[in-house]
């Protein structure tokens, strides 16, 4: 049985149904659901930072951050199943899970936002922060980065602009680039590339207003991760929300990829910009696997929305998966997860810029915590997108999980769980360099 419609990778490859789960996937999800690897990979069982397939070979996950601090964890697992034992209802009823994970979640952030709406996913987080902001500034135009993504519904695959969609561009969307600042830059330098980005905000800002599109919003990943995780300068981002903001619009901070101490310095990665949203919006990694997210907001614009819309999710605020939450919140408390990260960050960023003089195929090392971008070019200095493909690959042979990003697919991502360490991090740099040395030989087998 063969397809030709599969994808890999975000790359459509014919898919050769070999064994009886890819027949049976096939056949009920059918060949355009997306799976990584040219033979996809079938996970049975995880801990920590590891995984294993159905073979019983172990691998690193260097690229998975839904189980934010570990695959399989126990204090997860006993915290979903004491509140099964108890009650998990319509969230119209009043239990004390909810508000107690409400109180911890908001004591995480600044004064001012102080109201939480839960959600069951990353993609209505934003969907519900987007109707709360064209409400607030009735108007819907909305300012997003050229090469991003935020979700899956209708209203986001009309400003989806980093992955393939049917779906246009909403006449009411206007995509912006955002600025990266190149390794090394002077003040001078950084200056002249934040009045240019700053122009072409303006310029978006004028053609919505011209085309009858009061601006609603600015929705922003906060690691820019989709971007390839580029080096934004803090001025621009100020400049950015001062302008939409003028306007009577949101600054939405997507913290989906960034969120809960990824990034090692700061519990949420809009902190890293000394600037505080209006509205953020919380997924993935929340709950550790279970279905859950969250807006944050100010009161006030809660109170707006809400005097307006009879809003409720009946899952969302349970106690079942803002019990997994709470479990999350307390193991970064008690494993000091945010630190690690930082610091397992900074041994695995010296340990892969120790191979650049010897892999000169690495031309950049990005982003902060465990959420690192290891960019790649070619000879002729232009980004290496077939390199990062088939390094993903011999990184799985490799016995490691990784992945691919960025406007030109050439920088490797590493986002693993949180529980990753420094011996992980040292299997990783190993098989990195063994992976690339392989491919850049066209060797087979390198590791």
């Amino acid at each position: 049985m063969t397809d030709t419609a599969l994808i890999t990778n975000g790359r459509p490859r014919e898919a050769v149904a070999r064994t009886p789960l890819m027949r049976r996937r096939l056949a009920t999800l059918g060949s355009r659901s997306p799976l990584f690897y040219a033979e996809p990979l079938e996970l049975v069982r995880g801990e920590k930072s590891w995984v294993i397939d159905s073979a019983g070979k172990r691998y690193l996950d260097a690229y998975n951050n839904v189980p934010h601090i570990g695959h399989s964890h126990p204090r997860v697992r006993e915290a979903v199943c004491d509140a099964l034992s108890q009650i998990n209802i319509n969230s119209r009823y009043l239990t004390e899970q909810p508000i107690a994970y409400a109180e911890r979640l908001l004591a995480t952030f600044e004064p001012g936002l102080e109201r939480v709406m839960f959600v069951n996913s990353g993609s209505e987080a934003n969907e519900l922060a987007l109707r709360i902001a064209r409400q607030h500034a009735r108007g819907n135009g909305v300012l997003i980065s050229d090469f991003s993504y935020h979700g899956n519904t209708t209203m986001l695959a009309q400003l989806t602009t980093g992955l393939t969609v049917r779906e246009p561009l909403g006449e009411h969307v206007r995509a912006i680039t955002i600025p990266d600042v190149p390794q090394g830059a002077g003040q001078a330098e950084i200056s002249a590339i934040v009045s240019s980005a700053l122009v072409e905000a303006d310029e978006a800002l004028a053609s919505l207003a011209a085309s009858g599109h009061r601006v609603s919003a600015v929705l922003l990943d906060a690691s820019f991760s989709t971007e390839g995780l580029p080096r934004v300068p803090a001025a621009y981002l100020q400049g950015l929300a001062d302008r939409v903001r003028s306007e009577g619009g949101l600054y939405i901070a997507d913290e989906v990829q960034s969120g809960f101490g990824r990034l090692g310095s700061w519990m949420w990665g809009y902190q890293k910009y000394g600037l505080v949203p209006d509205l953020v919006t919380l997924g993935k990694p929340m709950g550790n696997g279970l279905p859950i997210g969250a807006v944050v907001l100010p009161s006030a614009l809660g109170d707006e929305f809400s005097s307006r819309n009879q809003y409720f999710n009946t899952f969302a605020t349970t106690a079942v998966p803002t019990a997994a939450a709470a479990a999350v919140l307390d193991e970064m408390d008690d494993a000091g997860l945010m630190s690690k990260a930082k610091a397992t960050g900074e041994y695995l960023r010296a340990k892969l810029a120790a191979l650049a003089p010897g892999l000169p195929q690495i031309a950049d090392l990005r982003g902060d915590g465990l959420y690192l971008g290891i960019e790649l070019t070619g000879d002729d200095g232009r980004p290496a997108a077939q390199t990062a493909g088939w390094l993903t690959e011999e990184l799985r042979e490799c016995g490691v999980l990784g992945a691919r990003i960025g406007r030109y697919d050439n920088v490797m991502k590493v986002r693993p769980p949180l529980a990753f360490g420094r011996s992980d991090a040292d299997v990783f740099a190993a098989a990195f360099a063994d992976g690339l040395t392989a491919v850049l030989a066209s060797a087979t087998g390198g590791c």
